[in-house]
């Protein structure tokens, strides 16, 4: 089963919902055409000025609707989501509906002082009053991945909308009931016709998104697909904000806090079946505790309960679709055949029915082998043993992605230090992945692994232009630097050059 159907012309006209637990349909969508995602962002344009007129605080009276919906229904968004995707219900709950009302009363709250008018007078012309104000860009374009398909487009799409901009949102074509499910929470919060648009489609309909006359691009999603955007974004200089993917270490030291760090590379490496942008997807532990960490982790790693989501009776469910199966395992028979060893799963459990791949363990892994430098998105965990901090920094930098990074010692001052080495946007230190979907932590990478920044008041500003105001408190007739130009007046300048300036060259010196 794909993720798409196709029209005996050759064209595709639909997309189709799998259950990747068990290969069953659950839905089809219409694919929309470049006029259907042309009309969407024209009715978003019409809506706009009049929500972005509307107060911080009247905006966010709506996003707090939005929140007390979500809350009534998220059992019903639990569901969608784990049908879905198959991660299990428990996830669903703590990385996609919980961290989504997390978000919504964070900026509901202090997005008008996130925004607020900044006003400061000049250094030397006293005289002069500078404002800084942050005003919506107009319509936006989200374009979401299917790993997370509810929690990111929701915090990108709120975060967007409370700064007073319209939205066209282009779900997953992997999980479009998620965004189905998204586009009725909003409308049964009550939210005005044309703030929030959503297309449904595959890669034509979100390439029809960045050329459509959007103000900014939102996108999550592989490296491949956001050089692709930057492109087409470029040829009209139309910004874009770039999530995309990682090959995040994890450094365990010699004075790691033991069980928390074995705990923590478990759930870091196989949370949501391996398939997040921040999972711990190679790990370099020091020689000292080696042997003793790894045989803990492979006991921790046996000790998942793999299956298709049911409660909390699963803890590892099926790939998401067919495409990121076959990485996986590619990846793996690629490490075994250059050496690598296999110290538990290593196959797909075809028995399952669905996508599933069990979670699997390597060791004797090197540069070589694409588990080491491509980014796997799945329930793979290579080890690799180093002599030191000096070796594991060093093979943590050795990639051309930087998103997350995490240090694992009991010495915080130590794993600063560390931290600051360490080419990623974020570092955190004994713990993993959680970051991610914090409301109040900016969410940014480095090298390839994007542009721009989510989360945070840094986030925030992602959705606003900035606009700078300037005036005189008691305008002259003229100002000192108009014409006509008098060597009176320059030499008025040197001697203001002289008494603001000369000392402080001679203190420096």
């Amino acid at each position: 089963m794909t993720a798409q159907a196709i029209t005996t012309n050759g064209r595709a006209s639909e997309i189709v919902s799998i259950n990747p637990a068990t290969l069953e349909e659950l839905a089809r969508f219409h694919i929309a055409t470049t006029a259907e995602v042309n009309a969407a962002v024209a009715r978003a344009r019409a809506a706009q000025p009049k929500w972005g007129a509307l107060s911080f605080r009247n905006r966010a009276r709506y996003i707090l609707k939005l929140q007390r919906e979500l809350y009534d229904r998220q059992q019903e968004i639990i569901s969608i989501i784990s049908d879905e995707t198959g991660k299990p219900a428990f996830e669903a709950l703590t990385a996609e509906v919980f961290p989504a009302c997390d978000l919504m009363s964070h900026f509901a709250a202090n997005a008008e002082r996130i925004l607020r008018d900044e006003r400061f007078t000049l250094a030397v012309f006293r005289n002069k009053r500078s404002m800084i104000s942050y005003e919506p860009l107009g319509v936006v374009g989200i374009i979401s991945p299917w790993n997370f398909p509810f929690s990111i487009p929701m915090g990108g799409i709120v975060m967007a909308l409370v700064a007073g901009n319209a939205v066209v949102f282009k779900p997953s074509e992997y999980t479009p009931l998620v965004g189905d499910a998204i586009k009725r929470l909003f409308a049964s919060a009550g939210f005005p016709e044309g703030v929030l648009e959503v297309v449904q489609g595959n890669g034509s309909t979100g390439g029809a998104l960045v050329d459509s006359a959007v103000d900014k691009i939102f996108f999550t999603g592989s490296v491949r697909t956001g050089k692709k955007i930057a492109e087409s974004a470029a040829k009209r200089l139309l910004p874009a904000v770039l999530e995309l993917g990682g090959k995040d270490p994890m450094i365990v030291l010699e004075d790691a806090p033991f069980e928390r760090t074995v705990k923590g590379a478990v759930w870091g490496a196989f949370m949501n079946c391996g398939q997040v942008c921040a999972s711990v997807e190679r790990l370099y532990v020091t020689e000292p505790i080696a042997e003793r960490f790894i045989a803990a982790v492979v006991d921790g790693v046996m000790k998942l309960r793999i299956g298709a989501p049911a409660g909390c009776s699963t803890d590892v469910g099926p790939l998401t679709n067919e495409n990121q199966l076959n990485v996986v395992s590619d990846h793996v028979a690629d490490a075994v055949a250059k050496g690598a060893r296999v110290l538990t799963g290593g196959r797909r459990r075809e028995d399952l029915g669905g996508y599933f791949f069990e979670p699997t363990v390597l060791v004797d892994v090197n540069s070589s082998m694409k588990v080491m430098t491509e980014e796997t998105f799945g329930p793979v965990l290579p080890i690799k043993i180093v002599k030191d901090e000096e070796e594991a920094i060093s093979e943590a930098n050795s990639t051309r992605y930087g998103l997350l990074a995490s240090v694992w010692t009991s010495d915080n001052e130590r794993g600063r230090r560390i931290a600051r080495r360490i080419e990623a946007g974020t570092v955190v230190i004994n713990d993993a992945l959680y970051t991610h979907g914090a409301a109040q932590t900016p969410w940014f990478g480095v090298k390839e692994s994007g542009l721009g920044v989510t989360h945070g008041s840094q986030g925030l500003f992602e959705f606003v232009r900035m606009k700078h105001v300037n005036w005189d408190l008691l305008p002259m007739k003229s100002d000192w630097w108009w014409f006509p130009y008098t060597e009176r007046w320059q030499n008025r300048f040197k001697t203001l050059m002289k008494l603001l300036y000369r000392w402080k060259l001679r203190k420096i010196a």
